[in-house]
């Protein structure tokens, strides 16, 4: 039985929650659809198309990392807390009959969904590439460098030891791999008392990390490029707000450049809700990725502040609403 640490992986206290709480909650959110667990996620019409309604009504998440991976045919995809596989089955359309996706789940009866489902996925994508496993999110079972992409939809939070879950993350990602990952962190560090509640632990609010230690925890196992994106806030517990972020990271040699750096992030300030600038769309608060050229247009006296720029080369992320590279 595994011992929660705290956000900060200080190693030293001991709990009474355990891995085996966690299974043991989403054995039945598998089961019986969960509305504590319900998060809002942009799946759009055509991701779902192919996905039978069993899987839609326990897909339980925060974010869509899935569709932010940038997945190209061919590649493969590793979903760790694959749950009812609604996350695998969105991959399994965009990386194609000649890529593969295998999700890890811990739980028996979430597994046993995902499973069954994969049969009328690949009938009505007419091609099979989706394989369930059952592991832990330290422990992968799978071969080092075997993956292009590693995603997980608000799960890391649920580890007990949360280095080791990067370094699995690590381990599996070939060179120039990259991390997606959407999970729920917190504004403050998450007291003792708060903790130890085993309901508060298995709706993700509990071990969920502040970003500087889930980023610090990122970069000590070797990985750099780090992105992130505030999206929304989830909920607030005992004056603590706990909100919903997509990071993404690379597995990249020191000094080799993530493949954004060639880009800027372009921010639109407002006065108004949306403005076009050469063909590309701008929502107030919404972070794109434009070329060089474009960013220094976008950031001349000539747009008075109306957008922030963010350079992803940059050591130390900028001040940004919603999101920053470093």
């Amino acid at each position: 039985m595994n011992e929660i640490r705290s956000s900060s992986e200080s190693n030293t206290k001991s709990s009474e929650v355990s891995r085996d709480d966690v299974q043991t909650f989403y054995s039945r959110a598998a089961v019986t659809s969960q509305e504590s667990l319900c998060c809002p996620a942009d799946y759009s019409g055509d991701d779902l198309s192919h996905i039978p309604e069993e899987v839609r009504s326990i897909s339980y998440g925060c974010g869509s990392p899935v569709s932010r991976a940038n997945l190209s045919p061919g590649e493969t995809l590793v979903d760790l807390g694959s749950g009812g596989g609604i996350d695998c089955f969105i991959a399994a359309k965009s990386v194609g009959a000649g890529g593969r996706v295998y999700g890890i789940d811990m739980t028996d009866e979430m597994l046993g969904v995902a499973r069954k489902n994969a049969v009328p996925v690949a009938e009505n994508l007419g091609y099979s590439n989706v394989e369930f496993k059952q592991g832990f999110l330290e422990a992968i079972p799978l071969e080092d460098a075997s993956a292009d992409v590693v995603t997980s939809n608000c799960v890391v939070n649920l580890s007990t030891r949360k280095e080791e879950v990067f370094r699995e993350i690590h381990r599996v990602l070939k060179a120039g791999g990259r991390f997606v990952i959407a999970d729920i962190i917190s504004e403050r560090e998450v007291p003792e008392a708060m903790q130890n509640r085993k309901d508060l632990w298995g709706e993700c609010v509990s071990g969920a990390m502040t970003l500087p230690h889930f980023l610090d925890a990122a970069k000590k196992s070797g990985f750099l490029g780090l992105c992130f994106e505030k999206d929304y806030l989830w909920k607030e517990v005992e004056g603590i707000r706990f909100y919903s972020y997509t990071i993404r990271g690379y597995k990249l040699e020191p000094g080799e450049p993530a493949p954004e750096a060639s880009k800027l992030l372009a921010i639109y300030n407002g006065p108004f809700d949306s403005v076009n600038f050469g063909g590309t769309h701008f929502e107030v608060g919404v972070p794109v990725a434009v070329d060089r050229k474009t960013g220094s247009i976008l950031g001349s006296r000539a747009y008075c502040g109306e957008f922030t720029l963010i350079d992803p080369q940059n050591e130390t992320p900028a001040e940004a609403p919603g999101s920053c590279c470093g």
